[in-house]
Formats: C-alpha cells, sequence, structure tokens
C-alpha cells in the first residue's frame, strides 16, 4: 500500500505515535472530526494497521499525515514532534506472552521508546503536552483481593471495591516483562512532570474495544472472541472464564483522551485508571454468552492453565478522573459489542447469522 508522507505545514497538528493502531486511528477521527489536523507516527508493524491508515486518508485526505518510523530511533521522533502541539502517546508492544518471549525488545520499545519522545519533548522551547496510554498491569496480579463466586462471575468480598473499583491508591506490583516495561514507562512519564516541568498525564487502561480493532489471543479479547466467532475458529480460555474487567468502548476513551488534553493544566502528573468502571463489567463466560445472543452461537472453546499475571479481578475506579473532567462513559456493554460487532462483519465481508435486539445495553 501507498502511504502519503509528510509535508511542510504549519503547527498545530496533535501528534499520535502508534497513530495507525486501533486507539490511535479511533483518536485520530475523534481530533479529525474536531477540526484539528493529525500528524500520525507508526512503524506499521501490527497486523491490519495499514487498513486504518488508509481509512483515514480517504476519509480525511490532506489533513492526515502520515510518517513511517520506530521510537526507538530518536532521530526519527525528532521530526514529528518539533511540529506538534500536543502529543498522544500509543506507540508499544502490547501483548504480555510476547514480553515473555523476548523481554530485551519489549524493555527497548516501551521504555527506550518512552524516554526518546520524553527527552525530545523536554527538548523542546516550549511545552507541548502529552498524554500516556500505561496499563491496570502496573498492579499486579491483585492476588490480595479477596473474591468470591457470583455465578458467572468473580466479584470482591468487599462492597467498597463492589461498587466502585480499584483506584489509583493500589500499590503497583509490576508482573511480567510487560508489566515491568509498561510500569516503567508510566513512571517516567509523571516524573518528568516532577523533575523537569513537562506536562504530562498518564491513563492506566483496562479492555478498551471497538472498531477498527484486529484483536488477537494476546491483545484485544473483546474482538478476538468475536472474529472467532465469524470464522467459526476455536479460542482458548486461560483459567475458569469467571475473571472479570471492566471494558470501555474506543469512542468513550477518544473522548477522555481529548479531555485529558483540555485540562491538562490541573491535571499534569497525574495517573488516573481508565475504563468502563462498575457499570460495565463482563465475564470471559459473560462474554460468550453475549456473542451466542447477538451472532447465534459461540466459538469452539478449549480450556488451559491460567497465564502469568493473568488478574482474576480488575474493574477501574474512574471517579478521580471523571471529577476533573466531567467525562463518564456513553457506550453500554451491549451497545458496543454489538457495534464492534457489526464493523466485523462489514469489514470481513462475511455475513452475520443472527442479530437479536431489545435487550438494551448493559
Amino acid at each position: 500500500m501507498s502511504v502519503s508522507r509528510m509535508r511542510p505545514s504549519g503547527r498545530g497538528a496533535a501528534l499520535i505515535t502508534g497513530g495507525a493502531g486501533f486507539i490511535g486511528t479511533n483518536l485520530a477521527h475523534r481530533i479529525l472530526q474536531g477540526g484539528r489536523n493529525v500528524l500520525l507516527f507508526d512503524n506499521l508493524s501490527r497486523p491490519g494497521v495499514e487498513r486504518n491508515l488508509a481509512w483515514l486518508q480517504s476519509v480525511y485526505g490532506e489533513r492526515v499525515e502520515f510518517l513511517e518510523g520506530d521510537v526507538r530511533h530518536r532521530s526519527a521522533l525528532r521530526e514529528v514532534v518539533r511540529r506538534a502541539d500536543q502529543v498522544y502517546h500509543f506507540a508499544a508492544q502490547v501483548a504480555v506472552t510476547t514480553s515473555l518471549e523476548d523481554p530485551v525488545h519489549d524493555f527497548e520499545v516501551n521504555v527506550g521508546g518512552t524516554l526518546n519522545l520524553l527527552e525530545e519533548l523536554r527538548a523542546l522551547s516550549r511545552p507541548v503536552p502529552l498524554v500516556f496510554t500505561s496499563t491496570n498491569k502496573v498492579y499486579g496480579a491483585l492476588n490480595h483481593l479477596r473474591l468470591r463466586r457470583d455465578g458467572t462471575r468473580y466479584e470482591p468480598e468487599e462492597g467498597a471495591l463492589r461498587n466502585r473499583g480499584v483506584n489509583e491508591d493500589c500499590p503497583r506490583d509490576f508482573h511480567s516483562p510487560y508489566g515491568c516495561s509498561k510500569g516503567a514507562a508510566d513512571q517516567y512519564v509523571l516524573d518528568y512532570t516532577r523533575s523537569f516541568g513537562l506536562p504530562t498525564v498518564v491513563f492506566r487502561m483496562s479492555c478498551i474495544y471497538g472498531p477498527h480493532q484486529f484483536g488477537t489471543e494476546d491483545q484485544g479479547w473483546v474482538a478476538h472472541f468475536l472474529i472467532c466467532a465469524l470464522q467459526d475458529r476455536p479460542l482458548t480460555l486461560y483459567g475458569d472464564g469467571l475473571q472479570v474487567r471492566d471494558i470501555l468502548f474506543v469512542e468513550d476513551l477518544a473522548e477522555a483522551l481529548v479531555l485529558a488534553q483540555a485540562h491538562m493544566k490541573h491535571l499534569a502528573g497525574q495517573a488516573f485508571n481508565m475504563g468502563g468502571g462498575p457499570r460495565n463489567t463482563i465475564s470471559l463466560l459473560e462474554l460468550l454468552e453475549l456473542i451466542a445472543d447477538i451472532h447465534g452461537q459461540t466459538p469452539p472453546v478449549c480450556v488451559t492453565a491460567w497465564r502469568i499475571g493473568d488478574q482474576r479481578y480488575y474493574v477501574s475506579d474512574t471517579s478521580k478522573f471523571e471529577a476533573g473532567t466531567g467525562w463518564a462513559p456513553r457506550v453500554g456493554v451491549r451497545e458496543g459489542v454489538t457495534r464492534l460487532y457489526e464493523w466485523l462483519v462489514q469489514a470481513r465481508g462475511r455475513p452475520r447469522r443472527r442479530l437479536l435486539a431489545g435487550k438494551g445495553s448493559s
């Protein structure tokens, strides 16, 4: 696929590293709709991202500028950083399994790449604000949580945790090389506000899903489950399937990212847990039930042992970010999963089996 390269233009653009990825594409769409141009920086290493880039360019034309590059190469970042007035940093090695296979690569991308970007921002004569996406994996496996089984899911015994989720005071406990690298990058980003006055915000994210996501077993599990169903391909459940996550539709995340930049003056130097919150939780088994309802059948399933650092329960307490910005998720689980299913059907040109309506959002 041919891609457009950078053209000279004035300042005022938003730079998105990893900009052709799932979240980058959706954020770019949101920003472009708001009238601002975007600079996309991506090495196009993840399957499917060329299609995302082509879609953005077909819709927005020259307002989308692209530079193929790698965050491990600081000189490549220098060109785009100098032309941005805000930065969103998504470029990363994103899978726990890959980090276990090659911890050095994981470190070089997630820590080294982030430090390269921070240093290029620090070198500027003007402050350019940065929003960085970290992960809930910085909190480790959360084995200290007292959980009980409730039908098809785990839930905390403690009422306050059931009602609100995990907040930012939870002790960090990096698990897996991926948890270590994202956690180290998370702390570097926050410290560059403290040590150098660079305006930064960190999102410690739960599970994000939505259109333009080409999910795999290692990352993007909601899309992965749906893709397996569409292809009638078997999927593997690690553990017992009762593990619970709060899932956030990507449009709601994009709005939160934009608000973080808009409120940077009083948010800078802080980390925020970001996800769907207690109102948007689902277990793996419950997602399979929802897929059966939407699609008409579930994919074949096999069950195997738990993976390293896999959390049995994680739900984000987003109240800190909500209080600072007025943000709240708008898309419920059923609506969001259905919209992703419909997008995957259209993107893959496959007929859907059966779509039921009238059950509302969960």
